[in-house]
């Protein structure tokens, strides 16, 4: 049996000759090479000697070679999902084994750029130098590793910063239908964070709308300090995947080098159906509501390695879509419990020209006592608490069958309504400090105490 070489870079063509020529040295000059046995549906049965479950496979095809990663065995032979088209894949294509897992080159040379869900540049523009190679699949940090979520983040955003404040470090999820507005927020707040480096990865997005992200939502001044990996809906489910995995990896490594980084993941729901699309075309039995159990020992593994480090920190808002506001559905259900606060989009809200659309009585940061002062965590609770009291009574304010002294905390939701509308509307394009937010929630409250 052929010793198995060394993993040679995979994220884009130009590569370091001098450090390839000197792994190349020390790899043996014979590799595992199988064939292809099977094509049904997605999945590829091979035979590759010393494959393993990860490992990146080159399928020698018609036309150009194809990757491939091992996902299963069965049998005796290996199954694989491919990392591009089927086409021109055909029995006894030679298979060779590269001994390892995708990895990704990261570095301060990548600000700026656009990546695909391989981790390979698509902007066009020359590929970055002094890069390192870091593999895309990783542990998250040990449980007794991390430190304690202290600093507040800003996001320039008063609805979030004011009532929901997020902490250096911390993992939320944004929930929200299609079109209410989740995009746009993602782009304001990647503007308006006081964050080192910005982290975005667009999973199965239609192809229009990332250049309208880049270019608008966000814009020339956000895209200069962030990392973007795109992998839109006509990619392969496993580059689908893989697509969120690579912009958790360029993460951790700002993180590792100290930095504050925010990373925004739009959406984990299409992760979801990428890993479910890979688990049924590899054999696992649907389980709830059609997704196999990998989904959901891949979410924890996923969102676990977001946090706080020995050093930086990432913070990580996921976007997780919810079909006709039903949060209770199997990933948004399971991805609530994994994460530390949710923040909660609204299509009624969003339907009455109020923007950003959060529901701020349905929006919690589990670690917002932590990171502000106890009076404006006290303004928060009273400000929710008359918005709450308000919406109670909507339908009997707008018919008019509401009488005045009914109730004194609806006679001072009514009162306060127009101040809070003003507070929590805001437009997409202006940022808001935090202490300027903290300042108006504070007279806010203190002008509608009971």
């Amino acid at each position: 049996m052929a010793a198995r070489s060394a993993a040679i870079p995979l994220y884009w063509d130009a590569v370091d000759l001098d450090a390839l020529r000197a792994r190349l040295a020390d790899a043996s000059a014979l590799r595992p090479v199988g064939t292809v046995r099977a094509v049904t549906g997605l999945a590829i049965r091979v035979a590759v000697p010393s494959a393993r479950v990860g490992d990146i496979v080159v399928i020698r095809r018609r036309g150009d070679p194809l990757f491939a990663e091992i996902v299963g065995f069965n049998g005796g032979g290996g199954g694989a999902s491919p990392l591009g088209e089927l086409a021109g894949v055909g029995p006894d294509d030679a298979v060779e084994s590269t001994g390892a897992g995708l990895v990704v080159g990261a570095g301060a040379g990548m600000l700026g750029r656009v990546l695909d869900g391989l981790g390979r540049p698509i902007d066009g523009l020359d590929a970055p130098k002094d890069l390192v190679t870091v593999p895309v699949d990783r542990a998250p940090p040990p449980a007794l590793g991390r430190r304690a979520v202290t600093e507040p983040l800003t996001t320039g955003v008063r609805a979030i910063d004011g009532l929901m404040t997020l902490g250096v470090g911390q993992r939320v999820g944004l929930f929200a239908g299609s079109g209410v507005g989740k995009s746009t927020l993602l782009g304001s707040i990647a503007r308006g964070t006081d964050a080192d480096v910005v982290v975005v990865a667009l999973v199965g997005e239609r192809g229009r709308e990332v250049g309208d992200f880049l270019e608008h939502t966000l814009g020339a001044e956000g895209r200069s300090r962030s990392v973007v990996v795109v992998a839109t809906s006509d990619a392969p489910p496993l580059e689908r995947l893989r697509a969120v995995q690579v912009a958790t990896a360029h993460a951790e490594y700002f993180r590792d080098q100290g930095k504050s980084v925010l990373l925004l993941v739009d959406s984990v729901t299409r992760v979801a159906r990428a890993q479910r699309e890979v688990g049924l075309a590899a054999g696992e039995p649907p389980a709830r509501r059609g997704y196999p159990p990998s989904v959901f020992a891949m979410l924890p593994r996923l969102l676990e390695r977001s946090g706080q480090g020995q050093t930086g920190a990432v913070t990580a808002i996921y976007t997780v879509l919810v079909e006709g506001g039903d949060m209770d559905e199997p990933i948004a259900d399971e991805v609530r419990g994994i994460l530390d606060g949710h923040v909660v989009m609204s299509r009624e809200i969003a339907a009455r020209g109020h923007y950003p659309a959060i529901d701020v009585t349905e929006s919690l940061s589990r670690v917002m006592d932590a990171v502000v002062p106890e009076a404006q965590v006290q303004a928060a609770r009273q400000v929710r608490a008359l918005v709450a009291a308000f919406e109670a009574k909507r339908d009997l304010i707008a018919l008019g069958a509401y009488a005045k002294g009914s109730d004194p905390s609806v006679d001072r939701a009514i009162a306060a309504l127009p101040e809070i509308q003003r507070f929590l509307v805001q437009p997409a394009t202006s940022a808001v400090p935090l202490s300027e937010t903290a300042e108006s929630l504070l007279g806010l409250a203190k002008k509608y105490r009971a």
